[in-house]
Parts: C-alpha cells; structure tokens; sequence
C-alpha cells in the first residue's frame, strides 16, 4: 500500500511524497523547491526516486523539477499544454500512467491554469492548485466557466476520495466559506477542527469530497443560501452555477 506524506516547501506548499514500502521507491507531486525533497531522500538513503509528477507550470510547483531530476534520475510527468522543465511525459485529458504500482487517471482541470492536470487514483485525488480544502485556486489563466466544469467534474468523484492539495490555506478559506454560509453547522464545525491543528502546528489535510460538498462554497453553487448570496454580492440574478461560482470568486479575491 502507497504511503503519501507532505513535505513542507515556501511558507505553505506541499510537496506530496509517495512511498511504495516494498520496493523503496518514492515518487513526488509539485515540488516547487528541490531541497526539501533532496534533504529527505539524503535522510533516507535506502529511498529511490523513480517520479515526478507535476500538475501544472507555475515555479512554486515546477522550480525543483531540473536539480531532482538531475540527482535521481526521476522520470517526470506533466500537463502537455503547459511549459513543464524537463518534462519526459505530456499527458493529455484521459491519459492513464502507472506510479509505483499505483494507476493514475489524469484529468484536464483548467481554470486556476489553463493546462492544468490533476492525478485520480480510486482513493486518492492529488489537484494541485484546482481544488483546496474549503476553497479553490484564482483565475489566473482561465474562466470561471472553465474551473467550475472542472470542480464539478472532480466532485463528482467517490466521496471518499481523499484530497491532496498543494497549499494549507485552509484556515484563511473557511473564513470566507464562513461569510457565505454563517448558519453551516459543518463549516462552524470545521473552523474549530482546523484551528486546533494549526494551534498544534499540524497540517489540515488530506481533506476529502464528502467534505467538500459540505464545506467548500465553490462546490455548493446549487446551494440556495449560496445562489442567494452570491445573488446579494453582485446585485443580479445568477442564473447557472458557473455565474454562481464566477460571483463568489470575484468576492473571494478581494475578501
């Protein structure tokens, strides 16, 4: 069974580690920095890096890739339609590759990117910047129309299905999320869950999509509550859940 750990790279990037205990081969997801990973593998030298998988361009996530690379030898795997250094395999919409053992499913997820990818295995969502634990990445690249087809694509997974994102900002989102919905009783309970793990240092995350669907205001579009709100915000009546989304993204960016 693969074992997935965070490395902690910037202020707040993960860099997801993967683990095959019986063969000691590891992989990683995003490493925007090299040193954190190079200093574990050093640590642990019985380790081989054999992967690098990589969801979408910007530095925080790709700046590692060549010096890891270089060292271990490590075949890197990223989104075709995005300029990823060192990239070995362009992976498209609907590819599937084989990580240690392990089957990955790759889905286009554009929006925060416009040639973003996120891995799915049965169990386990690793969504980069698509996706967060109560939030969503900006638009940098693409329309709100684009990330709110790819946040429902990726809610329609199994419910279980644990959610790695790259950033603890998890804390900063459920005050938002608290501002769109003040009677949740879910997000009321989350923001005390969260704050005790920050409170202790710890990481939020995984997260998981039953989750999500109860927390997260970009995946509760058809929400009335939400539909309202969003409705108050922008003066108008949002009519699809795309106009839903694309409201409460125009307010989360300057919340």
């Amino acid at each position: 069974m693969i074992q997935i750990s965070a490395l902690p790279a910037f202020t707040d990037n993960y860099i997801w580690l993967l683990q095959d205990p019986h063969t000691h081969r590891c992989a990683v997801v995003d490493p925007g920095d090299a040193a954190p990973v190079l200093a574990w593998l050093k640590q642990n030298p019985e380790w081989h890096l054999s992967d690098i998988l990589v969801t979408h361009h910007h530095h925080d996530h790709v700046g590692g890739v060549e010096q890891i690379k270089r060292v271990t030898g490590a075949k890197v795997y990223g989104p075709a339609n995005e300029q990823i250094p060192a990239r070995d395999v362009d992976l498209h919409d609907n590819d599937r590759i084989s990580v240690l053992g392990w089957d990955f499913d790759v889905y286009a997820v554009p929006g925060h990117t416009l040639g973003h990818i996120a891995f799915y295995h049965p169990g386990v969502l690793l969504c980069g910047d698509t996706l967060f634990a109560a939030g969503c990445g900006r638009l940098f690249e693409g329309t709100p129309e684009q990330m709110h087809a790819s946040l429902e694509r990726l809610a329609a997974l199994p419910a279980d299905t644990l959610v790695y994102c790259t950033h603890e900002y998890t804390q900063s989102n459920l005050k938002f999320a608290q501002a769109v919905e003040p009677h949740n009783r879910d997000i009321a309970e989350r923001v005390e869950s969260v704050n005790q793990l920050r409170a202790r240092g710890e990481i939020t995350l995984p997260s998981n999509l039953a989750l999500e669907k109860r927390t997260n205001p970009f995946l509760r579009t058809s929400e009335t509550s939400v539909k309202q709100k969003a409705d108050e915000r922008n003066g108008r009546d949002n009519r699809s859940g795309a106009e839903v989304f694309a409201s409460l993204r125009a307010w989360k960016d300057k919340f």
